[in-house]
């Protein structure tokens, strides 16, 4: 099993370009699934065979995971990381059987996203100040909130994906997909500075990244969220932010503006138009709101 699985991580890293993020989650998924097979069947690790693994064995550990007061998410992407692997295994014909075929996937919980408003996003992206570091941490935040993209996309940014003169990025999105997205002026003069006063002088080596660490390397996304962490706090938001929650703000603003659904979309990078379409909920959430404290009748 563990060559299989080596196997699988390989196809998945070079031939679907899944992100080490990605790929370290469907790892750890099917090591703990290997863990719970080893102490049902009564036979070590590496004597375990993909032929040994039945559908009401992968029904057992289905409720093995819920037992475990696992959320539903987390259930349905550690059966989700099974069900790719004994696929992969199917199409390079080293299973007969696949028994992820007879278990079905729980029923997601239905969470709408949560963002910020739009003064507390004025204030996050006001908040550093004109140090070196404060004035990168402001060029990140305006382009986060500018742009939308994902923490992991943030942090693979470089140089040659940034064109300030045409006002538009280059960002690579999941599964290698490239998308163009616009930028506002704000961002633009933010970018900037930080370009002019602050990244030549911290730029170690031929380091391409956009954003960089005071060591002059690549930011990490640990960094990322840090740094919005950070400036939450001093803003005073009680909401536990993270850099996705200003993608979330990013698409609930645009569409509370007016934006079209499918424009959104593209801007997020999403596959599928139903995942966009979660937004509209919290527009619809937000428009009760309104009606009920302004409507005199309400």
């Amino acid at each position: 099993m563990y060559n299989l699985i080596d196997n699988f991580i390989y196809y998945l890293k070079f031939q679907k370009n899944f992100s080490s993020h990605t790929i370290g989650a469907y790892q750890k998924d099917l090591f703990d699934g290997l863990d719970y097979f080893s102490l049902i069947l009564k036979e070590p690790i590496e004597n375990l065979s993909p032929s040994l693994i039945d559908g009401p064995l992968m029904r057992d550990f289905l409720s093995h995971l819920k037992e475990r007061k696992l959320s539903r998410a987390t259930v349905a992407r550690k059966l989700a990381s099974w069900r790719a692997f004994f696929k992969f295994l199917s199409i390079e014909n080293l299973v007969t059987n696949n028994p992820m075929l007879r278990v079905a996937n729980p029923k997601k919980e239905k969470r709408l996203p949560t963002f910020l408003y739009e003064d507390e996003i004025e204030q996050l992206v006001e908040t550093p100040d004109q140090s070196p570091l404060g004035i990168r941490n402001r060029a990140l935040l305006e382009l986060l909130y500018a742009s939308g993209v994902r923490v992991s996309e943030l942090v693979a940014l470089n140089l040659e994906h940034i064109d300030l003169s045409a006002g538009y990025i280059r960002v690579m999105g999941k599964g290698s997909k490239e998308r163009i997205v616009p930028i506002h002026q704000k961002a633009i003069a933010a970018l900037e500075e930080y370009y002019r006063v602050v990244r030549n002088q911290m730029v170690s080596q031929d380091c391409k990244a956009v954003f960089l660490n005071y060591k002059g390397s690549r930011l990490s996304d640990r960094g990322i969220r840090k740094i919005v962490d950070k400036y939450c706090q001093e803003i005073g938001v009680k909401l536990n932010v993270s850099p996705h929650k200003i993608r979330h703000s990013f698409a609930t603003h645009l569409l509370d503006n007016g934006a079209d659904l499918r424009a959104v979309q593209e801007l997020l990078g999403h596959v599928s138009l139903s995942t966009t379409q979660i937004y509209t909920h919290v527009t619809k959430k937000k428009l009760k709101m309104v009606y009920k404290t302004s409507h005199p009748r309400a």
